[in-house]
């Protein structure tokens, strides 16, 4: 403690994240995008369906959920402006550059910085139920998202539903709840560690 000059009691302040290391947000933010550029090498192809299976939504969720929504939306922006000049960040085979946007997976990756900043809103709090809902509504929203462009391509909103949300619900099932049991344990990992 110290004292002003009028004799009060100030509490000494810290200076903040951004003056002790000028370069961590930008950082955080190329970091947050190389995490989900490498899930996105993570792809395997699915049969009848012109979208494949990728770990990408599962990174998706874990950097809004982790870094928080201005990082994780800023992050993800980074990633597609990356992706849409060209850089070998999306899933391998399609169309590269600005061309992927408009493709049957463009409206899964327009989703994403939309999902990232729901995902940090809803779970930034660290409990395990929001975790989950936060990681289940960002998944919805990707979802929504992919689903909307495949109906305007397929112009059949049913077959777009066949085409890429049906091939792929056990699996992100299973991606919502991992998501959120890893929010859950690095939310209070990283309040211990402070």
């Amino acid at each position: 403690m110290t004292r002003t000059s009028a004799g009060a009691d100030v509490e000494p302040t810290r200076p903040s994240a951004a003056r002790r290391w000028p370069l961590a947000w930008p950082l955080t933010l190329a970091l947050a995008a190389l995490i989900v550029a490498i899930a996105a090498q993570i792809a395997f192809p699915v049969p009848l369906s012109p979208v494949p299976m990728t770990l990408q939504g599962l990174a998706v969720l874990l950097v809004g959920g982790m870094f928080g929504s201005a990082i994780g939306a800023g992050g993800l922006l980074l990633y597609l402006i990356a992706g849409a000049l060209g850089a070998p960040v999306f899933a391998p085979g399609g169309v590269p550059g600005l061309a992927r946007l408009f493709g049957p997976t463009g409206g899964y990756l327009l989703a994403f910085p939309i999902a990232a900043v729901v995902v940090g809103r809803i779970a930034e709090r660290g409990k395990f139920q929001r975790c989950l809902l936060g990681a289940a509504a960002g998944m919805l929203i990707i979802h929504l998202g992919g689903w909307a462009q495949l109906t305007v391509i397929t112009g059949a909103p049913d077959r777009a539903l066949q085409l890429g949300l049906i091939p792929f619900l056990l699996q992100d099932l299973v991606k919502v709840v991992l998501a959120a049991a890893i929010l859950y344990r690095g939310h209070h990992a990283f309040r211990r560690s402070m």
